[in-house]
């Protein structure tokens, strides 16, 4: 089986919303080189633009992601992957 392909980092403007399905999947949010948010939904196009409307989100400077129908064991996996390299630590905007 192959796995779920993520896309490019797109650049967070008006434009990106409408490159991002309607489907589940997990994403991820960076500024700076530094992963602000990780979050996965069955929706992600509504819940990246729900996200961007949160102060620390909203510095975000782009945006990638990827259909994943068990986005919620994905995006666990992503943030314990993001841990161990951050001494412990996890993303900025989701504390």
């Amino acid at each position: 089986m192959l796995e779920n392909k993520w896309s490019d980092w797109l650049d967070n403007t008006e434009e990106v919303l409408s490159e991002i399905p309607e489907k589940p999947g997990v994403y991820m949010m960076h500024a700076a080189m530094k992963i602000l948010f990780i979050g996965g939904s069955q929706n992600m196009k509504k819940s990246i633009t729900e996200a961007l409307e949160k102060k620390c989100v909203s510095k975000a400077t782009r945006i990638r992601f990827r259909e994943e129908v068990n986005f919620d064991e994905i995006k666990n996996e992503l943030i314990v992957d993001y841990k161990k390299r951050h001494e412990g630590n996890i993303p900025q905007c989701m504390n």
